[in-house]
Order: C-alpha cells, then sequence, then structure tokens
C-alpha cells in the first residue's frame, strides 16, 4: 500500500489516473487568467464516473484534502485556479452523450462534454442547444453551468441557467445530491439546480446535467451597420428593438476593437468608424426581418449599413466579431472584463471607458453583447513594462465600478471565481452576504470545495 494523497487515491482507485508529478501538475494550476494567485497541487486525478468522484470526495473530506474541480480551464475568473496542497479533480473524462431525447427535447451528458460536441449531436437530431460561450468549441457544459455561461445569442435564447433542467451533484462528504427534472415544467421543492448553477464548484462537483434542447433554427441572416459616433450607434439599437424585434444576436464593436482588427485582418472598415453593430436573425422569416431592420437603421444616423442574402454572406458579416479578441490580444498582454449594464447605459459605459483607458494611457477596446447590455472591455498591457499589470488592474477595477453605477452587475457570464470577489460585497447587501455564507457552510462545513473563490473568506 502506497502512502500520502496520491497513494490513497490510486489504493482505492485502480484504474482511475493519478498525476503527482510537480512538473506535470504545473498545467492544472490556472485557467486563462494572467495575474491572479495560484497555487501547487498536491495532486491531480481523472475520475469517469459518478461512483469514482464520490470515493475521491470521501477521501478528500477524511484526509482534509481542499478540491479543485477543473473543466476544459476555458475560464476567465480565476475560478478553477489551484490552491496550495488542493486536490484538482478534472471533469475531462467525464465527457459521454448520455442520451439525447428530440421529443421531448432534452440531453443528459456528464460534465466533461464540449459545448460544441453537444450543439452538433443536438443539431443531427433536428435539436438545437443555445447556449454559445466564446469558448464554445473547448469549453465543458460542466464549466458552462458552473459559472453561468452565456453567450452571443443570450439576447433571444437566454443563458445557460434557463437550460438546466436537472443536475446529479456529488457533495463534499461523497454523497449524492438529484435534483431537479425532465419535465417541463415542476416546482417541487426549493429550485436546487439554480442554486448550484454559477455556484464556480464551491457547493458540490458536478456529474451529470440535463439541459433542456429547443427545436433548430432557420440558417441566420445578418445586418451590420456602421457608425460615427457612439450616441448613434446605441439610439440605432434602441430603435430597431423598440419595434419588437427579437435578434438572436445584437453585438458591438467599438473604434479601438475595430482598428485592432483591421491592423491584422484588413475588412475595409474605415477608421472613421466610431463603431459597428451587427445583428443577426434566425426565425422562419429571417430575411424579412433582416430587411425590416435595415430599412429601420438606413433612418437612423448608420453611415452604412449592409445586409447579407444568404447564410454564407451573413458568415463573413460576422467575422468582424469573431475576431475582436484575438486582434485585441495580438496587441499585448490582455485583461477582459466581463460587465453588464442596463441596455440603456451601454454607450455611456463604453464613454466612460474610452475615458479611463486615457486616464490610465492603456488601450482598452471594448465589444461584447449590446442586446442584453453584457460588454467585455479589454485591457492591453505592456508584458515587459514593470507596471503594466498593475496598471491594467487598476483600470479594471474602475470599468467594473463605472458599471456598478451604471445600475449594472459585476459580471454577466464569466463568474466570481477570484477576479471580482472583492467586489461581491460590494453588489450585494449584508443579508445576502450572509445566506450565501450560510449556504456554503451549511454544503461544505470544512471549506474544502474550491476555497477562497468567489468570497474573500471560505465559510468553514
Amino acid at each position: 500500500m502506497t502512502t500520502g494523497l496520491a497513494g490513497d487515491l490510486r489504493d482505492a482507485l485502480p484504474g482511475v489516473p493519478v498525476v503527482d508529478d510537480p512538473d506535470a501538475l504545473s498545467a492544472y494550476a490556472r485557467d486563462q487568467v494572467p495575474g491572479l494567485p495560484a497555487g501547487k497541487p498536491a495532486a491531480a486525478v481523472f475520475p469517469a464516473e459518478t461512483a469514482e468522484v464520490q470515493e475521491i470526495m470521501r477521501i478528500a473530506s477524511r484526509t482534509g484534502t481542499p478540491v479543485v474541480t477543473q473543466g476544459a480551464a476555458t475560464g476567465l475568473a480565476g475560478a478553477a485556479n489551484a490552491v496550495d496542497g488542493c486536490l484538482i479533480l478534472s471533469t475531462r473524462r467525464m465527457d459521454r452523450i448520455l442520451e439525447i431525447d428530440a421529443a421531448e427535447g432534452i440531453a443528459v451528458v456528464q460534465p466533461g462534454v464540449v459545448n460544441a460536441r453537444l450543439r452538433e449531436a443536438a443539431q443531427r437530431d433536428g435539436r438545437f442547444y443555445p447556449p454559445d460561450p466564446g469558448s464554445f468549441e473547448a469549453c465543458t457544459i460542466g464549466g458552462n453551468v458552473a459559472t453561468g455561461a452565456g453567450g452571443m445569442c443570450c439576447v433571444k435564447y437566454g443563458v445557460t441557467a434557463d437550460y438546466v433542467r436537472a443536475l446529479e451533484v456529488v457533495l463534499a462528504d461523497g454523497s449524492v445530491l438529484r435534483t431537479g427534472r425532465r419535465t417541463v415544467k415542476g416546482v417541487a421543492g426549493y429550485d436546487l439546480v439554480k442554486l448550484f448553477t454559477g455556484s464556480e464548484g464551491t457547493l458540490g462537483v458536478i456529474t451529470e446535467v440535463t439541459v433542456a434542447l429547443r427545436a433548430a433554427p432557420a440558417p441566420p441572416r445578418t445586418v451590420v451597420a456602421e457608425f460615427g459616433s457612439l450616441a448613434a450607434a446605441g439610439a440605432a439599437i434602441s430603435a430597431v428593438l423598440a419595434g419588437g424585434a427579437t435578434p438572436s444576436l445584437v453585438e458591438i464593436l467599438d473604434r479601438t476593437t475595430l482598428a485592432a482588427i483591421e491592423s491584422w485582418q484588413p475588412l475595409g472598415i474605415g477608421s472613421d468608424v466610431a463603431a459597428l453593430v451587427l445583428l443577426q436573425s434566425d426565425a422562419a422569416d429571417a430575411d424579412a426581418q433582416t430587411e425590416a431592420w435595415s430599412g429601420v437603421l438606413e433612418g437612423t444616423e448608420a453611415t452604412g449599413v449592409y445586409k447579407a442574402d444568404d447564410a454564407a454572406e451573413s458568415e463573413l458579416l460576422m467575422q468582424a466579431r469573431r475576431l475582436a479578441y484575438p486582434a485585441l490580444e495580438r496587441l499585448g498582454g490582455t485583461l477582459l472584463d466581463d460587465v453588464a449594464v442596463p441596455r440603456g447605459a451601454l454607450t455611456t459605459l463604453i464613454e466612460g471607458v474610452e475615458r479611463i483607458a486615457a486616464a490610465h494611457g492603456l488601450t482598452i477596446g471594448v465589444f461584447g453583447h449590446a442586446g442584453d447590455g453584457n460588454l467585455h472591455p479589454t485591457i492591453v498591457y505592456d508584458r515587459a513594462e514593470p507596471d503594466g499589470e498593475r496598471r491594467a488592474f487598476a483600470a479594471f477595477d474602475d470599468i467594473v465600478s463605472l458599471a456598478l453605477d451604471l445600475g449594472g452587475t459585476v459580471t454577466g457570464e464569466h463568474g466570481v471565481g477570484l477576479l471580482k470577489r472583492s467586489w461581491l460585497a460590494r453588489e450585494l447587501d449584508p443579508v445576502a452576504l450572509r445566506v450565501h455564507a450560510s449556504i456554503k457552510a451549511a454544503l461544505d462545513p470544512a471549506g474544502l470545495l474550491n476555497p477562497s473563490k468567489v468570497f474573500e473568506a471560505t465559510a468553514g
């Protein structure tokens, strides 16, 4: 019999891979955010079944070992970062689609299933799984549920939380909680599904997810409009939406982001364009809808309006939006923010970000989901500059503060993690914080599940 955490895991679960080499473990230390603390894990374990996760949690509970659950580690808030001496519980091998029931409109999956793979599988059965995070080709359903992920189509279809019907969760003591149901309706008991959705691994380990599916949409059609000012862009978005439009996405890119795209992959966007707005319809009458939106936009201060005639052209018009973040990444180190404000405050937020960029002497590009008020100001800084990262985080804090001042939230879809835990106390009142802490203490009394995340101090 071997000794130590890794030895205990190997003895109890001989068929489950366990990693304890320090060099190999460095690959599991953090997610995608730079500049946040990450500890040195003691081991990483890769279960494939719920029963294996149960045994892992029993060992962790018995030995007092912190557990950090990781999916694809594509997160943008530091929620998957290791703490010293922790066990990384990776769900990557839990990657089976267990069931797709097209008649009931549901899919049952393990947490390691990649978002794009579920979408493709649902599509083969004439169904559609709408939540589409920017990293959908790599991120996992378990991670999407844990962070409450969103995406570009949220304005019409909603976020991950709107699709989770049922969950299987292994709790800190190794017991299994099954909550929710397959039915469309059901209000028996507290809504524990919503409780665990967005809990960022602090309340339990998600081992199975039942999600709702929708009917497959029509091929999309896209309209793009250019504006000489942010105010004109904001007014035009309001004009389209005021008419009762239900676009499947409404995206905006500011001047800084457009300049970064043009310097990398020129699309013919003029330097006088202050904002680019993209609207898309996937309704059965998408051609008629986009034709109507084009008419509305042409009656605003838009300096150019372009409508796609088919799905292929729609995809070409969407290219600018897909290039936004990688174009800014090419300019240096990046710190990606995630704030949401009332839609009427969008242009005020973007204008405020421009002032923050000037005050800190930084490049900050803004793009995001104008349809639901969720923007991603992306701060670019020089990694070689000794003070560069500190200035970036100072600008980041100013942006988050501005979003709150405008009646918004510190995170629309990326979660709190380590990145924004200091801001949670400002957004939530003391009673709400006390309730959060009580729930954490009830489900994880020893504070072993993803400690130091979401809250400044772990309840326990």
